[in-house]
């Protein structure tokens, strides 16, 4: 009997010395909700992607920018393992696949948007953050019913089918959303026009041919869409420049939405098409306009305190590496992955991905994990 209570009495002593953030952090590496105090928990979470963003994408645009980026500022750092539920593609992931392990914590079907394995609609962490009264954005440089942005906020067998996904956004009350994809809302097939139905709803909607969204002013009393392209936007090389901007727009207008806090996502979306392309400049050009948007989202996260910033990728493409050769502000790019004669492009790896994290709850990040346990440790930090 005397034994037991010594033991318990070590058992006490040594949960009393244990710093509650560590708790939490053990339990979230297990994708284990825990009920136990947190040392602080975010009010905001911003998870940005760079899809097709490995390591060597970060590499070539850190060397390329004379050494130096926004993501070296990121103290926690982890690996995902990104491999999707697919027997016909093995380890290989696709976008759509990547991006629902991460809106919705489960592993899928290559193709599919917010779907599990048996194409049945699984709850994002987007729709979870409506229904707790948070605010929600999504920010994208391709069309914003592409692949990664539509798994956080619509539920679809297949990712082709944009005007399907483009349904599916009247179907939440999202408060915010810009990118390209004017197209599937108001020139489809079934003769609908959902820009309509949004402002019906008490959207305000604005597109790239009526304003700029550099010197737009959001208004904040009202639910938001800005279309920056009839269906994918430029490159950045191309002269695109929105994407740091609404990054910032964003987190301001996001802020004033609830004062309970928001969940946003945040996508530089075409470091992938310069790894398909098998295009260094193009990646570099994109690896280099994502991380200013990240400078943005940290300078918001800084201020505020009270906000996570997570960066990641959804996958690896092209195989890319930095070449003998290469010098700072000069990068010699090589691919892995073998040209597609019929695709004419190269494709994903399966490789492990980087995991940046900054802010409260960031420690929950560090470690390797499956890719779906970021979808776990966001719905802990937000204590769905």
């Amino acid at each position: 009997m005397q034994k037991s209570i010594i033991t318990l009495c070590v058992i006490a002593l040594i949960s009393a010395c244990t710093p509650p953030q560590y708790i939490a952090q053990k339990s979230l590496q297990t994708g284990i909700t825990t009920t136990q105090k947190v040392a602080k928990r975010p009010k905001n979470i911003i998870l940005m992607i760079g899809d097709g963003m490995g390591l060597a994408q970060v590499t070539g645009g850190l060397y390329a920018n004379n050494n130096k980026l926004n993501l070296e500022q990121f103290t926690t750092i982890g690996l995902h393992k990104n491999y999707p539920d697919d027997d016909e593609d093995g380890l290989i992931t696709d976008s759509a696949a990547g991006a629902t392990s991460f809106a919705c914590g489960v592993k899928t079907y290559n193709a599919a948007i917010g779907v599990g394995v048996d194409s049945l609609p699984r709850t994002t962490i987007l729709e979870l953050a409506e229904r707790n009264g948070l605010a929600t954005g999504l920010v994208a440089t391709c069309n914003i019913q592409h692949a990664t942005p539509a798994s956080f906020i619509a539920h679809c067998k297949n990712r082709a089918l944009f005007e399907d996904i483009a349904l599916d956004f009247l179907k939440t009350d999202v408060d915010l959303f810009i990118g390209g994809g004017k197209k599937p809302f108001d020139d489809r097939k079934d003769g609908r026009n959902l820009l309509d139905e949004f402002k019906k709803k008490g959207y305000y909607i604005n597109d790239w041919t009526q304003a700029d969204l550099d010197t737009l002013t959001l208004p904040t009393n009202q639910n938001v869409g800005f279309l920056t392209a009839n269906l994918q936007p430029l490159m950045a090389t191309q002269g695109r420049t929105y994407l740091p901007i609404a990054s910032e727009k964003a987190c301001n207008f996001l802020e004033k939405r609830s004062k309970k806090g928001f969940f946003a996502m945040i996508e530089g979306s075409q470091i992938d098409w310069g790894g398909h392309a098998g295009d260094t400049d193009y990646i570099i050009g994109e690896m280099l306009d994502f991380d200013k948007a990240i400078g943005k989202v940290l300078d918001f996260a800084k201020r505020d305190g009270n906000t996570l910033v997570i960066v990641t990728a959804d996958h690896e493409t092209g195989g890319f590496s930095i070449l003998k050769g290469s010098k700072m502000g000069k990068i010699i790019g090589g691919f892995g992955d073998p040209y597609n004669e019929k695709t004419k492009s190269r494709y994903h790896t399966g490789v492990m991905i980087p995991v940046y994290a900054f802010g409260p709850g960031a420690e929950a990040f560090g470690g390797i994990y499956e890719n779906t346990a970021i979808f776990d440790k966001m719905k802990a930090l937000f204590g769905f």
